[in-house]
């Protein structure tokens, strides 16, 4: 390497920005920009209103207003112009470091995942569910043998066929003795009597009379 390529450090290899600071810078210049921008379209009104002004009364100067009217059109083209495509670059940055997290992330999971596995196999697994299965089935064949009644056995359909006629029988016999069966006799009232109730007698006044009478002789 010569002196020179020592001296102005070229053969050093700078180590780039990260995605983080590409973005930073790209909003910073994003937002002088947008400043440039509102100063280009404060001047743009300021030469037209200037050209306004002059009209026909100074026409030179009204022309050299447009003209710079004109310079700074194409200047707040040229901005916009600028802006879309640092926008479109962030935007662009932003999608990758979403992506490449992604990415990451997936390819955590997928470690996560291998060695959560790493100590599975397959055939061992069958084996297993296998062994589950037929646990279960002699389980319930347990269940089957235990809940089975032990002892005398009794034929159920037997059991209705004759609880069956019984109930017919019992019908039969009371249609043969339906009009076999004594009227009971009304139950009788007894009747109004048709006499009158004696009469309460009066109080013998003439008896008290009589005995006052006596009385008044005796004293006299």
């Amino acid at each position: 390497m010569s002196g020179l390529g020592r001296l102005f450090g070229r053969g050093k290899k700078e180590k780039g920005p990260t995605p983080e600071e590409a973005i930073q810078k790209l909003k910073e210049t994003e937002k002088i920009l947008i400043k440039k921008q509102e100063f280009l379209e404060q001047k743009i009104q300021q030469e037209l209103q200037m050209a306004k002004k002059h009209g026909t009364k100074n026409k030179r100067a009204a022309l050299q207003a447009l003209r710079r009217k004109k310079r700074f059109e194409q200047q707040l083209a040229q901005t916009d112009g600028t802006l879309s495509t640092l926008e479109f670059q962030r935007e662009a940055i932003e999608n990758a470091t979403t992506n490449a997290e992604v990415l990451r992330t997936m390819e955590l999971a997928a470690q996560g995942m291998k060695k959560a596995y790493q100590d599975m196999d397959i055939d061992k697994v069958d084996e297993l569910m296998a062994d589950i299965t037929e646990q279960q089935e002699v389980a319930q064949q347990i269940s089957d043998a235990i809940s089975r009644p032990v002892g005398f056995d009794v034929d159920e359909d037997e059991l209705l066929e004759e609880l069956e006629k019984l109930e017919q029988e019992e019908l039969a016999r009371e249609l043969l003795h339906v009009g076999d069966k004594e009227e009971e006799p009304p139950i009788k009232l007894p009747s109004v009597p048709s006499t009158h109730l004696p009469e309460e007698p009066a109080p013998k006044a003439d008896e008290e009379e009589e005995a006052l009478k006596q009385l008044a002789e005796w004293v006299s």
